[in-house]
């Protein structure tokens, strides 16, 4: 039942957004200042459909420590697609950080390019960490709400935390503290995985980290406060 589910999720989800991409990429260009809000609401509809049809929902724990407004870095740890639009529903102007090829997609990449997002490429090495904390704090001056999985890829459930360092540049650049956030959404939507289980998806945000420590003491609070909240995002269910 779960694969006819998903598959019902998937053609909801690739048809509303070939379909909705129009409109997004018109408003970049006719009133760009509509499509944060137009991007959310694809993203609240596809959450609907989430639960509706594969009976996945998620609970926010410490949804205080999010802005109301302005500028803020988020540091969430990543183990599904969900991951990847969820946040354009929990802050105002949401802005991913993300890998450059996700550009080229002919239909994200249009939709991706409309929200400019800021657009890295590992390969590139420290061309890669320039480029990521010029556009993010271009980003944090335009009072955007940066969103970055630092651990520069998705993680498998239970997976030891293991985190780039364009985080602690963008923190030193910004000055904006970093606020950590764990889920367990790969219970639920896995790594690459067709078959999506019904469930409740837990996101635990912490206490902001203050940006203004060494760069080693900063990574190493960070880990563990990550790694702390899994515990917390376990406990939870």
């Amino acid at each position: 039942m779960s694969i006819i589910r998903s598959a019902l999720f998937n053609l909801f989800f690739f048809t509303t957004s070939s379909i909705l991409v129009i409109p997004i990429a018109a408003a970049a260009m006719l009133a760009p200042a509509r499509v944060s809000l137009m991007a959310a609401a694809w993203a609240r509809l596809e959450l609907g459909a989430l639960r509706l049809i594969c009976g996945i929902d998620y609970v926010v724990i410490g949804r205080q420590y999010l802005p109301a407004d302005g500028p803020a870095l988020i540091a969430s740890r990543h183990q599904s697609a969900f991951d990847t639009f969820v946040w354009m529903t929990l802050v105002p102007r949401c802005c991913y950080v993300l890998k450059r090829e996700l550009l080229r997609l002919p239909l994200f990449g249009t939709v991706l390019r409309a929200l400019s997002m800021i657009a890295v490429s590992r390969e590139d090495g420290q061309a890669a960490i320039r480029t990521l904390v010029r556009d993010g704090a271009a980003a944090a001056a335009s009072g955007r709400q940066i969103v970055i999985f630092p651990e520069g890829t998705r993680a498998e459930p239970g997976s030891a935390v293991t985190l780039q360092p364009g985080i602690a540049a963008l923190a030193a650049r910004t000055g904006l503290p970093i606020i950590p956030v764990a889920t367990d959404s790969g219970r639920c939507w896995g790594r690459r995985a067709f078959r999506k289980q019904p469930g409740t998806i837990h996101i635990v945000i912490g206490a902001p980290i203050e940006a203004g420590r060494n760069r080693r003491e900063l990574m190493l609070r960070l880990q563990q406060t990550l790694a702390d909240e899994v515990i917390t995002a376990a406990t939870a269910l």
